[in-house]
């Protein structure tokens, strides 16, 4: 039997090769990589923060603000957008393997985006076309 030797932060363990323990790597590597997302997130973030940096990222990204809609958390994201008129459009990449987008299904929810610094207070309405795209409309001033 083949046998694997997997580190961890809290101890090293030697486990059977199989399909268990092929889940179980996977399960492993998803919430690596689920960390390494949450890390790059919360930096972009802070960048789009910051007086200097800020300006430059601020013309194509935000970050969104919305409240969950089972946990009652808040939550904020970094995000690309484009401007359309008033609204602004966000195209959401991988959909599937993302899920804050599904807070704004139906008639949406409030929302709030910081560009530039600023906050600004809005209502997100999620569409998905026939070829599984998903974008959220967030029009800005709406009740919500």
């Amino acid at each position: 039997m083949c046998r694997h030797i997997l580190t961890t932060a809290a101890a090293v363990r030697v486990r059977s090769a199989g399909v268990a323990g092929e889940e179980e790597e996977i399960v492993e590597a998803k919430k690596a990589a689920g960390a390494a997302v949450h890390g790059f997130n919360t930096g972009l973030s802070f960048l789009l923060d910051t007086p200097l940096v800020g300006p430059l990222l601020s013309k194509g990204l935000a970050t969104v603000t919305y409240v969950g809609r089972r946990s009652g958390k808040t939550f904020s994201t970094p995000i690309a957008y484009r401007r359309d008129g008033d609204d602004i459009v966000i195209a959401v990449v991988m959909p599937d393997k993302k899920n804050w987008w599904r807070n704004f299904l139906g008639e949406g929810g409030p929302i709030t985006v910081r560009i530039n610094g600023i906050d600004r207070r809005g209502h997100a309405v999620t569409t998905r076309d026939e070829r599984g795209r998903v974008t959220v409309r967030v029009r800005f001033g709406a009740p919500g």
